[in-house]
């Protein structure tokens, strides 16, 4: 269980918030939870979890290469890097990524995209655009001056 630090005397009480900014953050969460479901429904309909079309979306999305290293990996899905590599494991068998030795460093192990991984999440991605389209829409961010 997550516990939160009481705010010691040096810090600012945290502000108080008004019925706007409940509304803002719960049509936020709304619209957040939407795409999530749409994007988990997606997934299992071509026979995967959400959590492999998410490794797939991060290793073709890394940016720079067409690669990431389990590290990076564990990063960007906010994972312990064990489970990360079980994923990994599980992809692998499913046919949709390899792993391959760094050319630029023995320790590390590259994570590449098979020919039908890369098609099923550049699929799944196309899927996601009308989804993806409806949420950006909702969402009217400030624009500094």
């Amino acid at each position: 269980m997550l516990r939160r630090e009481s705010p010691s005397k040096d810090e600012p009480a945290p502000s108080e918030l008004d019925k706007q900014d409940f509304e803002t953050l719960s049509e936020f969460r709304y619209h957040l939870r939407r795409f999530l479901r749409v994007s988990e429904d997606l997934a299992h309909a071509q026979g995967i979890t959400p959590l492999q079309y998410l490794l797939m979306l991060h290793i073709k999305g890394y940016p720079g290469r067409e690669w990431a290293t389990v590290g990076e990996l564990a990063e960007r899905l906010q994972a312990a890097p064990h489970g990360t590599v079980a994923l990994i494991t599980r992809c692998e068998e499913a046919g949709l990524v390899v792993r391959r030795p760094s050319s630029a460093d023995a320790r590390q192990v590259e994570v590449h995209l098979t020919r039908q991984g890369d098609q099923l999440v550049a699929s799944l991605a196309a899927q996601h655009q009308n989804e993806l389209s409806a949420f950006g829409r909702a969402f009217k961010i400030p624009q500094a001056k």
